[in-house]
This record gives C-alpha cells, structure tokens and sequence, in this order.
C-alpha cells in the first residue's frame, strides 16, 4: 500500500478488477495495481473483501481537545471506526474512553452516525464522561440521563448528540432510547453486561439493532471466569458462541463435581476467539502514557448519609455565625463530614452511627474488578475500614488491613504476603499507618475511598505503588461523595497544604 496525497491509496492486488467493479471511482493502473479513494466507505469495502487498511481517520482528522492524543489512543480510534461492532480491551488507565470520542466525532462528521448512547457506571457519567466530552468533543451537544424517568425521557427527547446514561437507566425508558435515533453504543465497563439472563442484558440487547454500532469496553473482560465472556460475546457477535450457556459452559469448563467446575486449558483460546473483533493496549504497553494517572470517581451519598451531612452542616453555619473559627475547630468539624461521606461517624459520646456504603462500595468493586494488578484502598477512619473488609469478604475478595492497631511484626507479615503471594488481593490501609517507608509495588491501583487533609500523607501513601521495584504503570483513583470531599481533592491535586489552607476551606464548605 502507498498514499497518494493523503486522499488515495496505491494497492498492489491480484485481481484489480475485483476493486473497481465494487468501489467506485477506482482506477486500475497496472497488471496488479489500482488505485482507490481513501475513505471509510472504501476502506470498509476493503474489509470485506480481507483486505485490511487503516482507517482514513490516521491521516484526515485533526483530533480537537485539550489534549493531543497517545499514539495507541489513535490506533484504537482507528479500529473502533473500522469495525461497526468490536471490543475495547484496554486496560484502565490508558485513555480508552477519548479514543472512543475521537472515534464517534469521525463517523459523525462522515454521516455514519448521528447520535451517540454512551451506557456507563453512575460514578463516571460526569467525572469521566461528560469531562471527556467537554474535553475533546466541545463543538458536539452533550447531556447526561439522569434522574425520574419524565427527567430521563426530555433528556432523551431534547436530541443532544451524545447522551449519557447509567445501566439501569436504560431500562427505566428503553422505549424512548429505542426511538431515540441512536445509531452508536458505547457501553463503559461493559462485564455488566456478562449475563444474558439478565433484564438488563435482555433490554439492550433489543434496541440495538443489526445495523447499529456498538462498541463494549473494558479492561477486564472474563477476569473471574471463562463463563464471563458468553453475555459479551453474544452480544457483539452472536455466531461466535453456542446458542445456548450451557453448551458454551460445556466448552470451556470441566465438571468438577455436581455443583463445580474448573476452566479447561484451551478456555483462553476459545475465550479469546469469541471475543472478537477486539483490541488491547496494557498501561505497559502505551510507552508514551504518564507513570501515575489521576481519576475521579463521584458516588451519590444514600438519602440517610445526605440528611445527616446537611443537618451537620447548618449546625456549622449557626455555630460559625456565634464566634471566630480556629484551624483547629475548622478541622475538627470538616472531619465530621467527610466521616459522614465516607460511611460512619464518632459521636461526642463515643458511640458510632453507621450508614450505608453500598453506592460506595459498588465503585471500589467495579475498580477492583477492573485492575489487572492488586489494589491498595486508603481509608481514613477506622470503623469505615471493619464496614468494608467485611463487605469484601462477603464478596469473596481476599483482603488484609493496615491500621495504627496492627502490631509491627503482623505488619511487615501481611505487607510480605501482599507483595510475594497471590492473596491478598486488596490491602486496606488507615493512610497515616503505611504513608512512609513501605514498598507495595504488587499493587498498580491506588484507591482513595476518602481524601487525607495531609498533603504529605497524600504523596507518600501513593508513592507506596509508584517507586523502585514497580513494572507497571500505577492509576489513583480518588472516589468523591460530597462537596467536602470534592474540594479537599482538589486542594490535594494542585499540590496545596491543606491545613495552610483550613479556614477557607471551612467558609467555603459551609456557604
């Protein structure tokens, strides 16, 4: 293949004819030559006749956004507008959900899609999606699906290009998506949607139709089981697996006892050759990506925790309105939200009030689900660390817990372990207890299930993963609730003392 000024590809081919009886406007030049427009009408054309060239967007496209992109970020832009149904397998981190936007943009200013449904964890509608959008598709019309159903549904109605929406929220007003004129379907975190018995999977797997796109990404495709990649496979292309679970459990697993069973050892392959077409670039493998990513994870807090919070809070702005506030008596009060945020509360009497972490929690799961190495999970108050190992627990993830009640000889036990053995998965650690010293490079996944107010706690509990000894490039992810907790954030990422900054910090909070 050449280029001929960017608009024209010089194919040698055996059967010239063969192209230009199909493609119009091609040109045959010689005994094995012909010459083809190059756009992605043609190159699709190509496609089907197995004969494999890049997509147009390489060379015509100017990429708009803040940010120019990766090169494994433009060869995954590339694949998604060549393939109108594939997989997303690029590890979390490395910039998947840009190349996806990049993606769709081509194909919309191609009138090959008009409108854009992007299906997504709550936590990253705003913080992952509508920032991308915002970031590197600004001249297209963006909005989020959210809320009661009549809200859900104008949202829909309003024509926005690209919509946003949570799994369960599609099943709330499917029948306005379905006539909504989406053409394009982006589902984030796609191992939701592993189960074909479920309503969700059943639902979307109706309004898509034969000849819509649908692009499913995740980092993780089938990291529990083998069983895991039947529901994404047959959603993609349903030919590449039995009609039938059981005939497709048949393939890949043997039965152990009656209620067992095992993966085969040509589970992978088969895995592997259902889940096609896909594409996959490891943290590792994305030479020119950062060593550290920062991300955002934004929870609603349960109804409980918002009465609770809101209540505190007034009584802040009642008590500040009486007297001068201190650095001391600002911080002490702050803490009393973010412990609200973060899942239970001390009060003046010593007794604890619980509340429930389940939102939470379902973040820090779909996080753990989906890093490929094991994770670390900061956690700033000690009863909120008992709530979430016993959670893990319950789930089946192997777990361990670092705290100021942690003896040193059982410590340097369980950081050996994590570091040499396959379990612990996840370590939990109180950050004051671990912030220095220790090397924990068997995670690349930091998690902050609450922000510190120490800055330097901060930078040395994330330098635990990211120092000598780590072969993988490292995700912090920080997981945000309330207003408190997005502000700290944002003190903590712009590399300002957080205590220099208290009073402020409290006023600004409280108004």
């Amino acid at each position: 293949m050449k280029i001929i000024r960017d608009k024209a590809l010089l194919l040698k081919v055996r059967n010239p004819k063969q192209i230009t009886t199909v493609i119009p406007k091609s040109k045959e030049v010689s005994m094995n030559e012909v010459v083809v427009n190059w756009g992605i009408d043609e190159v699709h054309t190509l496609k089907n006749l197995n004969i494999d060239m890049p997509s147009p967007i390489t060379r015509r496209y100017n990429w708009p956004g803040q940010y120019k992109p990766f090169e494994h970020q433009k060869d995954t832009a590339s694949f998604l507008t060549m393939n109108k149904k594939a997989f997303c397998f690029n590890e979390q981190g490395t910039g998947k959900t840009a190349s996806s936007i990049w993606a769709a943009d081509y194909l919309m200013n191609q009138g090959k899609v008009n409108r854009v449904l992007v299906v997504c964890p709550l936590s990253i509608m705003d913080s992952a999606w509508r920032n991308d959008l915002f970031s590197f598709a600004m001249h297209r019309t963006v909005d989020v699906a959210y809320g009661s159903k009549e809200k859900r549904k104008k949202i829909i109605e309003a024509g926005a290009e690209f919509v946003v929406i949570n799994y369960d929220g599609v099943e709330i007003i499917k029948d306005d998506i379905a006539n909504g004129g989406f053409d394009l379907f982006i589902v984030d975190e796609a191992t939701h949607y592993k189960n074909v018995q479920t309503k969700r999977w059943k639902t979307l797997n109706k309004i898509i139709g034969e000849d819509d796109w649908l692009w499913m990404m995740t980092g993780t495709p089938a990291a529990q089981s083998p069983l895991d990649a039947y529901g994404l496979a047959k959603m993609i292309s349903p030919l590449s697996v039995p009609r039938f679970f059981g005939s497709w459990r048949d393939i890949v697993m043997w039965k152990v006892t009656q209620f067992k069973y095992k993966p085969k050892e040509t589970a992978k392959d088969t895995v592997f050759k259902a889940l096609q077409p896909a594409i996959r670039f490891t943290k590792d493998e994305c030479l020119d990506l950062p060593d550290m990513v920062y991300t955002k994870r934004f929870v609603d807090m349960t109804t409980q925790q918002k009465k609770y919070y809101e209540t505190l809070r007034k009584q802040m702005v009642m008590k500040v309105a009486g007297e001068d506030v201190t650095a001391a008596n600002a911080a002490i009060s702050l803490n009393k939200l973010l412990q609200i945020s973060a899942g239970a509360i001390y009060t003046d009497e010593g007794d604890t009030i619980q509340f429930d972490i389940k939102n939470r929690y379902q973040v820090l799961k779909e996080v753990i689900d989906e890093s490929s190495q094991k994770v670390l999970v900061f956690v700033p108050f000690r009863h909120t660390i008992d709530m979430l190992s016993d959670r893990l627990l319950q789930d089946g993830v192997t777990s361990e817990i670092i705290r100021g009640d942690v003896s040193a000889h059982k410590r340097t036990d369980i950081f050996q372990r994590f570091q040499s053995d396959p379990d612990p998965r996840v370590l939990i650690i109180q950050p004051q207890a671990a912030a220095h010293g220790v090397t924990l490079t068997a995670a690349n996944t930091v998690v902050w299930w609450g922000p510190t107010s120490s800055l330097e706690t901060y930078l040395q509990a994330n330098a635990r993963v990211h120092r000598s000894g780590q072969n993988h490039k490292c995700t912090v992810i920080q997981i945000a609730g309330s207003s408190a907790e997005k502000r700290i954030y944002r003190l903590l990422d712009d590399r300002i003392n957080i205590h220099t900054e208290m009073i402020n910090l409290y006023k600004e909070i409280l108004d």
